[in-house]
């Protein structure tokens, strides 16, 4: 699941310059939660963390391959 995941979502991203540098999914406090790790040069700020949630959620709607509720989270790899 999550490699299609990965794989639907990657070239609309690419698109805007954004690569997808991890995909996965998680349960934290009983809350199924979808982790979609992004990065992009010079950096991510929050408006491409928007950008890249605007993509995916239409294209994850549409595959509907996560049956059951969760969370969304689209965010930056983080400092090197």
């Amino acid at each position: 699941m999550l490699e299609k995941i990965r794989s639907l979502v990657e070239g609309p991203l690419s698109s805007q310059k954004i690569q997808v540098v991890d995909v996965y999914f998680e349960e934290e406090n009983k809350v199924k939660n979808l982790y979609i790790i992004i990065d992009k040069k010079p950096y991510v700020d929050i408006d491409t963390c928007v950008l890249a949630t605007n993509i995916i959620n239409p294209i994850l709607d549409e595959a509907d391959l996560i049956e059951e509720s969760y969370v969304l989270n689209v965010c930056s790899k983080g400092g090197e």
